[in-house]
């Protein structure tokens, strides 16, 4: 059988797109196995890649977000926003949470398998000089969709960093950075100078940047990058938004600043995005995107909430929120290899149970590495070798009016959501 004559619908093709995503993960280091090997420096190898497909990148209008946390809410958001105003957009977040084609949207909908699987075919006759990363091929793969697609715009987030992200090589109508934390300090730097200069990286000349950060440091270097590429700096920490968001995370409002000054920076280039198509597209974020993930509630009976946060400063706000809630909570949690235990352990909710569990990745940590500083901490505690596991655990122990809360890494709540979305 060829690939010409696989249909979508049929059980061959779903075999054969999976054993191709499969191939793909395989073949191509990518940060859920190898951050390292996948961060490819310089923009060298993706200009090829991109050349090799006609440079799709260039024919579609582009938004570029970048920063530490609440780039995939703001670029959620702003399409959100866009799409209420009747604009046709295409969303580039990652990583996926339970499937590959999240990655890549058009007005909500998920890419397409079979463009997904044809495209991978593509890969496998690549030049040998052109040997792409896991991210630098997806990127390639977005362009080249949205551009199929004859979206209005896309909205790209930045995969890792800034100046040397794969998704650097567009040239936006605006960028935004919605703020710089610790955060991959093995590959951006061990300070918030460093990691600040790397995401400003993508600011380029006569291209607006919006700065959702309110740190005076990294202020001063966004707009001194800014004034250096001789383009506009836009503080979006002085917008007073009178907007709410169905997107339920306290931390969500500082990113709708940035989701404002973008829409208001948009309608000086000629879009017609008026306030109440502001307003709609804030409110239903869900369901014009199909965003999942952050301050998900899963269900209500028994409340159950899971977020992506998996950083120092995205956790402390997460727990923050989780702290302001009164009631008893069992707390499930894992953490890729990288993840400094300690510092996670002093920042704890009170009041609560906790279920480590070990993500079903290569770097993913079994929590028994780090149960010397669970038994230090003196936290009441259970160990499982899986994230089901533990939310089946705290499932039985909770009592009426308790929650339950899945968090620590983008990898236990996709693998959560994947196992449980469905049922």
């Amino acid at each position: 059988m060829s690939d010409q004559d696989l249909k979508p619908q049929s059980s061959d093709f779903k075999q054969s797109y999976q054993e191709s995503i499969e191939w793909l993960f395989v073949q191509m280091p990518n940060y859920q196995t190898d951050g390292q090997k996948a961060y490819k420096p310089g923009l060298d190898n993706i200009t090829r890649l991109c050349a090799y497909f006609g440079n799709p990148q260039d024919k579609i209008k582009t938004i570029h977000i970048g920063g530490t946390n609440g780039k995939g809410s703001t670029s959620n958001m702003l399409a959100s926003v866009l799409q209420e105003s009747g604009y046709k957009i295409g969303l580039y977040n990652s990583p996926h949470l339970i499937d590959f084609t999240e990655r890549i949207k058009v007005n909500g909908e998920n890419c397409d398998r079979k463009f997904v699987y044809d495209f991978i075919q593509k890969l496998r006759k690549l030049p040998e000089e052109i040997r792409p990363s896991f991210f630098e091929f997806t990127t390639i793969m977005a362009f080249e969709y949205f551009y199929q697609q004859k979206v209005d715009y896309a909205i790209i987030e930045v995969g890792l960093g800034g100046r040397l992200d794969s998704t650097n090589i567009i040239h936006p109508l605006v960028s935004a950075i919605t703020n710089v934390q610790l955060d991959h300090q093995n590959i951006l730097g061990n300070t918030i100078e460093e990691i600040a200069a790397e995401k400003a990286g993508i600011i380029k000349e006569n291209v607006p940047i919006i700065s959702g950060d309110e740190n005076d440091t990294v202020k001063n270097i966004i707009s001194e990058t800014a004034r250096k590429r001789n383009t506009s700096f836009i503080d979006a920490t002085i917008i007073k938004p009178d907007f709410n968001s169905d997107l339920k995370g306290n931390y969500q409002k500082k990113n709708i600043r940035v989701v404002l000054a973008l829409a208001e920076e948009l309608r000086k280039q000629g879009l017609e995005i008026s306030n109440e198509n502001t307003e709609k597209g804030l409110m239903n974020v869900h369901r014009n995107t199909n965003f999942i993930g952050r301050w998900f509630e899963y269900s209500d009976n028994p409340l159950t909430i899971c977020d992506t946060a998996h950083n120092q400063a995205g956790l402390e706000m997460v727990f923050e929120q989780l702290n302001a809630i009164s009631r008893f909570k069992h707390i499930v949690l894992g953490f890729v290899n990288d993840k400094k235990i300690d510092e996670v352990l002093q920042i704890l909710p009170e009041n609560s149970t906790f279920y480590f569990v070990k993500p079903a990745i290569n770097r993913g940590r079994h929590p028994s590495d780090y149960e010397d500083l669970l038994k230090s901490s003196k936290i009441n505690y259970k160990i499982f070798d899986d994230v089901q596991s533990g939310y089946l655990s705290a499932r039985q122990a909770i009592k009426n009016g308790e929650i339950i809360f899945i968090g620590g890494s983008n990898f236990v709540v996709g693998e959560f959501l994947e196992k449980n979305l469905s049922k």
